[in-house]
């Protein structure tokens, strides 16, 4: 990896964490386009950029987040659900499922495929929530239970959440929000497990390169997330759907796996 290379991946973290696409599949996939092999650092390199698009969501978001208690509960009982999840199958999407290009290709390709089937039946009741600090803790964790199946890569911690949102009831927007705000503390803290396990091994290079793919994921996502709060008021998630499953289908053909 060069410092370039890090900018590069700063970019697609930062384009895509807050899109339904999966920001760790494209992060996966655009390693194997740069040649990089799947070293323990680069793995955590992954992770860890994520925290640049996590502060744009701090500092858009910072004020509802830790000022509205009501905000700060239903955010906490949708993350206990992920944070469990997380903590008993870390080894095995970190060893197991993170190396896996067929893995990250199908599970772009049917989400694609679920995504476009999804927004051609759904629809929204009349009385869906509007209102973050108003979803019923119960509906909090459950969307939480929808966000750990983010933890195969390729699936979207985005569009788990979205999805499992609308399925429960809550408006398109209102989840959408509620989603960039569950990113904080899953994000933080898949981070600080990771470095805590591995920070201790990084050279003084390898610093530079997080710190740089840090800062084009956290000036990207700036931009991403207005995109996203912009095109959900005029339009449904199909058309993600439909890049998902190209963006599989260009990927197999270019990587083989």
């Amino acid at each position: 990896m060069n410092l370039w290379d890090a900018v590069i991946l700063g970019i697609v973290e930062g384009i895509t964490e807050f899109l339904p696409v999966s920001s760790t599949g494209h992060l996966l996939l655009a390693n194997r386009l740069l040649g990089h092999e799947p070293t323990d650092f680069l793995k955590s390199f992954d992770i860890t950029i994520q925290l640049g698009a996590i502060l744009a969501v701090v500092v858009l978001y910072g004020r509802s987040l830790l000022v509205d208690r009501k905000v700060l509960m239903r955010v906490a009982a949708a993350f206990i659900p992920t944070a469990v999840a997380g903590l008993i199958f870390y080894k095995l999407i970190k060893n197991v499922l993170m190396d896996s290009a067929p893995v990250v290709l199908w599970s772009l390709f049917l989400g694609g495929i679920f995504l476009i089937v999804f927004e051609k039946f759904h629809k929204e009741p009349p009385g869906a929530e509007g209102d973050i600090r108003k979803i019923p803790y119960g509906t909090a964790a459950l969307i939480g239970l929808f966000q750990a199946l983010a933890m195969v890569p390729g699936v979207s911690r985005s569009a788990a959440t979205i999805i499992g949102g609308l399925l429960l009831g809550v408006r398109r927007k209102t989840i959408v929000e509620f989603s960039f705000l569950l990113a904080v503390p899953t994000m933080l803290a898949a981070t600080a497990l990771d470095l805590l396990k591995n920070a201790s091994a990084f050279s003084a290079d390898q610093a530079a390169f997080l710190a740089t793919g840090f800062a084009a994921s956290f000036a990207v996502a700036i931009f991403s997330i207005k995109f996203l709060l912009y095109y959900i008021q005029r339009n449904n998630f199909i058309l993600f759907g439909v890049y998902r499953i190209f963006a599989a289908l260009v990927f197999w053909w270019i990587i083989r796996p």
